[in-house]
Formats: C-alpha cells, structure tokens, sequence
C-alpha cells in the first residue's frame, strides 16, 4: 500500500480504534478466474496477543468457494477521503492530492460450524441491534436463526499483518494544514468535515 512514515499512525490502539468505527470491510481474495471480494461487517476481536476478525457470508458465493480454495486474504478498512486542493497551501507551486484514512490487514481465513456461525452472528447483532428489544437475536424465534443459518456461514480471520495510511496533509507545514482544515470545513460536505476533524486532532497532539 501507500505508505510513507509520516502518513503512518503507530498506535496500535487507535489503528484498532478506526478499524472497529470502520467496521464494514471489504475482503479480497484470488479464486480460479480472478480477484473476488465482499464487503460485510466484521466483529474486531483482540485475544491472547492476537487480533482476529469475524463475521458471516453468503454459502457458495464465488467468494466463499474462493476463500475455500485460497485461504489468504486481503481486509480493507476504509474511513473518511476528500480532494485537497494545493490552492490552501503557503506555497500553491505543487500538486493537490487526496487525504483519506486506510487500513490493510492480511490473514488466513477460516470457515466455521454451524454452532460458532450462530455465535458470529449473535454477536454483530449484539453490537449493532443490542439486546432486550423485539429484532435482538436472542428474540428471533429458532426455527427463523435455522432457516437462515443454512443460507450463511461464518468465518474467523486470523490476522498475520496490519498496515495503515492516514494521509492527513501531515507533509505540508502547520500554516498549510490549519487553511486546509479551514477550507474543508467550509466546503461543508461530510467527507471533508470528517477530514478536517482527524488532521485537527494531530494538530493538538
């Protein structure tokens, strides 16, 4: 990927951070007649050292039979992006480019049974719907989580290597990255404000 040190956060707890705000990922594989790839939520879980990823998939999609077959993937964790404008720099004589915050993780995916695919998906319910309300999983009536449970299945990927690039105008000077930010927050539209709001952060660290 992209990658310089200064668009590279090295705290790993905000890395995680992103990934679980950012939690509907694109997974990305190589089957028999090319790439595939899915995009589905997954439930971040860090464990004995190890981070692992979770969730469930369509049965005998070619994603699925692709993953069977190659079981090394690729994760994307994809968060806020917007063009800059090299206008808002001190010294406008150079490109404008595009700030966006990304993460990669490679890793070996596994498929998992009936009893742990149940488990996945209580456990995105759980996240997303809680618990204690008429939709919660624990409140779906069996023979509706059987039904559906024959259609899916769930997976666990174990992740061997995490990158990030949060390219956030950190090469241009103090000057230029608080125009920057004013600029993107008048251009008003959500991708641009959310931008602004992660380079501003930097600036206080």
């Amino acid at each position: 990927m992209y990658s310089f040190p200064y668009y590279t956060e090295p705290d790993h707890q905000k890395v995680i951070a992103f990934m679980k705000q950012h939690a509907f990922a694109m997974i990305t594989g190589i089957g028999n007649n090319g790439p595939v790839a899915t995009q589905v939520p997954v439930t971040i879980i860090e464990q004995g050292g190890q981070l692992f990823l979770e969730g469930h998939i369509m049965r005998k999609t070619d994603h699925q039979l692709a993953f069977e077959k190659n079981n090394q993937v690729l994760v994307m964790f994809t968060g806020p992006h917007c063009y800059v404008n090299a206008n808002w720099y001190t010294n406008p004589s150079i490109g404008s480019t595009w700030n966006y915050m990304t993460v990669q993780a490679k890793g070996i995916i596994h498929f998992l049974d009936e009893a742990n695919t149940r488990l996945a998906v209580k456990a995105l319910s759980d996240t997303y719907t809680g618990t204690g309300s008429a939709a919660s999983f624990d409140q779906l009536s069996t023979e509706y989580i059987d039904h559906m449970v024959k259609a899916i299945v769930g997976f666990r990927i174990e992740v061997q290597s995490i990158e990030n690039t949060f390219k956030l105008s950190q090469n241009r000077d103090i000057a230029s990255q608080k125009n920057i930010i004013k600029e993107l927050r008048k251009r008003g539209d959500a991708q641009s404000i959310a931008v602004a709001h992660e380079m501003e952060l930097r600036l206080t660290e």
